[in-house]
């Protein structure tokens, strides 16, 4: 299936892009984020268990276990904190 997948705040800045279509096969949104993570370099980085990583499928904030479907809009984000 085709998703597209977009980075916000530091993820975007060491991705080094905003937004990218990919082609997956990953039935929920954990293992999209595993197959972005198997890439290496600054997605490893970015996206790695352990790290806060907030997520979003079409435009609702989701947690791993969110099914994803085709032409599916995935976010992944910091965790954002106010004051």
């Amino acid at each position: 299936m085709k998703v597209t997948v977009r980075y916000f705040a530091a993820i975007r800045e060491a991705i080094g892009h905003g937004a990218e279509t990919l082609q997956t096969a990953a039935p929920t949104l954990g293992a999209l984020r595993d197959e972005l993570i198997a890439r290496g370099g600054a997605h490893a980085a970015s996206l790695a268990r352990g790290k806060a990583v907030r997520m979003a499928l079409d435009q609702a904030l989701s947690d791993e276990s969110a099914a994803l479907a085709d032409g599916a809009e995935v976010a992944f984000f910091p965790p954002v904190t106010g004051g």
